[in-house]
């Protein structure tokens, strides 16, 4: 049983306005995970309140407009502290959202009523149970569970909804369902799953069989149908588009122009389409960026940044998935920072994380699908 087909009609290009943009308050984490592709976590290199002013001056008629989003995302943003946070946040309108993505380490009494006061949505990191958190650990090299679910705790003991964001390291059976049951305990209303990724500073092997992957996919869905009461993402789009193709309306599923999706970097420097770019430097393609809102308004540097040479070699690679691959309507080509640390560029096409992360997701879910027919009257 499958759901695939290639899409007909080809993006052109990046999109003027973004769904939403990537804030980095600062570069320290006070983690060192052993999967995590940022290369400056351990130095605090913090944001300036001119950089926020100068996002917030395209953000802000943007969110007039239509709903936008700013996520806090890399290093640790908590440990920015909330002073300096505040200071960020303060530039932008009150309708803009504001999302963070946290360890939970730091999360206290005190960040709570932050959270609150800025209508802030948070977002935790956590791999499951203790044994399946080995590669979240301090600097020092010490486990860094009990310190999350500590701060989970205080998010529910304030009544504050939250998501989970997991990685796992090793797809294998049984895993799923204890994954699904335990993020149902901690009490998150959203959950992703990340099978981890090469990519940045993190070089190890992500290399998995292909029907161990796609039965891991498969499991996690019969986890959540036995108990739909969180929303699991990767599943509610796979199961989003599977419907669109029973019902011809797949085609509509993807934009006509690609999200650029920009991270501002704690200096200013924007990188469009993958976050886990920024950063980084390359003999061929510089720094990744496509300009500074402190020399150049955001909404400008997004107008041009389809001019950046890698951005037009990535934007050939999307055409030459959508030409070759089944798959294309689901994934709409992939990631531009899994086609450079794995292939070195990014006109490339198939990746492991398009295999892992999308093409045995889809299948998985159609696995479950095909297992679980009625039976014919």
């Amino acid at each position: 049983m499958a759901a695939r087909g290639r899409s007909t009609s080809g993006m052109r290009g990046l999109a003027a306005v973004p769904s939403y943009v990537v804030m980095q308050p600062t570069t320290l984490c006070n983690l060192d995970c052993a999967y995590c592709y940022l290369p400056f976590r351990s130095a605090d290199r913090r944001m300036p309140v001119a950089v926020a002013e100068a996002v917030a001056a395209s953000v802000n008629p943007w969110a007039a407009a239509d709903r936008f989003s700013v996520v806090w995302h890399g290093g640790e943003p908590l440990a920015a502290g909330r002073e300096h946070l505040g200071a960020l946040l303060a530039p932008f309108a009150p309708d803009v959202e504001h999302h963070v993505q946290t360890n939970a380490t730091l999360i206290d009494d005190a960040w709570c009523a932050f959270f609150v006061e800025h209508g802030m949505r948070v977002s935790v990191s956590v791999d499951g149970p203790r044994e399946r958190n080995g590669d979240r650990v301090s600097r020092a090299g010490r486990p860094a569970y009990d310190r999350i679910v500590r701060g989970v705790a205080t998010l529910r003991r304030h009544g504050l909804p939250f998501s989970a964001l997991a990685v796992v390291s090793r797809p294998e059976p049984g895993l799923a369902t204890e994954l699904y049951e335990y993020f149902l305990d901690l009490g998150c209303d959203v959950l992703g799953i990340n099978i981890e990724e090469t990519e940045g500073v993190n070089t190890r092997d992500n290399v998995w069989d292909a029907a161990e992957v796609t039965a891991f996919w498969a499991e996690l869905v019969a986890a959540w149908r036995r108990a739909p009461s969180i929303h699991l993402r990767e599943v509610e789009w796979s199961l989003r588009y599977a419907a669109a193709v029973l019902d011809g309306t797949a085609d509509g599923l993807l934009p006509r122009r690609l999200d650029p999706i920009p991270t501002v970097g704690y200096d200013g420097s924007v990188t469009v389409l993958s976050p886990e770019l920024a950063g980084f430097t390359d003999a061929r393609y510089g720094d990744f960026s496509s300009g500074n809102v402190l020399a150049a308004p955001l909404a400008e540097i997004l107008r041009g940044a389809a001019g950046t040479p890698w951005v037009g070699e990535f934007l050939a690679g999307v055409e030459a998935c959508r030409s070759t691959c089944p798959y294309f309507g689901f994934c709409g080509g992939g990631h531009a920072a899994n086609r450079y640390f794995e292939l070195g560029r990014f006109d490339g096409t198939e990746t492991e994380h398009c295999r892992n992360s999308k093409i045995r997701l889809l299948e998985g879910v159609l696995e479950h699908a095909r297992d679980h027919e009625s039976p014919a009257a």
